[in-house]
């Protein structure tokens, strides 16, 4: 949605208000006038929707016991999720999660997953399970389901949707949410030494279930 500069008169005392709830909402007082007018006139803005999103995530995820702690910064594009691997020192995984204000080609965001560790015994397994993975999600489900990067401790792939319908924020808080408890649950089976052949069938049998369409 495209945004114009506008004049308006304001009481100093209402200004004063907003700034203060612009302030503990982390976001700018233009931000917060625009959300007001928004829920007055029933319009849902991008912010408004990516927020509903975020916290439909931070329900999904919270509710199971998956071992995954969602974190969710009021009036940000992202929101991240830690998770921990059994491996010596437990080290952590982050995943973070940013969406576009607009979607592009039906690519609505990004997944980026952070390893936070000096090992490079670990970052070379991963870079294994991460290769692994987009060989396993391209066989499946097409080489233009997402576009892929990889660097020394950070992998990164697109999400997008394979229809052109349109989606809840419950819905797409829920399919996200799905396909990163499905990735931690099976990364931490290739790290567990789990044989690629038993971890391709976990995947398939995800796919069955609906899970992991973005």
């Amino acid at each position: 949605m495209q945004k114009s500069l506008y004049s308006l008169m304001l009481m100093d005392s209402v200004v004063r208000e907003i700034d203060r709830i612009a302030l503990e909402q982390n976001t700018n007082r233009s931000n917060i006038v625009n959300q007001i007018l928004a829920e007055y006139v029933s319009m849902t803005t991008p912010e408004k929707r990516i927020a509903n999103i975020f916290r439909s995530i931070e329900e999904f995820i919270g509710s199971e016991t998956s071992g995954i702690v969602p974190h969710v910064t009021p009036n940000q594009m992202s929101m991240s999720l830690r998770s921990s691997l059994q491996y010596k020192y437990r080290p952590t995984i982050r995943y973070e999660v940013s969406l576009l204000r607009v979607p592009e080609r039906g690519v609505i965001g990004e997944l980026a997953v952070v390893l936070r560790t000096q090992s490079a015994a670990l970052i070379s397994c991963l870079t294994d399970f991460f290769r692994f993975w987009t060989a396993l999600e391209e066989k499946y489900r097409g080489a233009g389901c997402a576009r892929y990067a990889m660097y020394d401790s950070k992998f990164t792939r697109t999400i997008q949707l394979e229809t052109a319908r349109d989606y809840t924020s419950e819905e797409l808080g829920n399919r996200i949410s799905s396909y990163i408890r499905m990735l931690d649950s099976i990364m931490k089976r290739f790290i567990g030494g789990c044989p690629p052949h038993e971890l391709e069938n976990i995947y398939v049998s995800y796919l069955n279930k609906g899970v992991g369409l973005i």
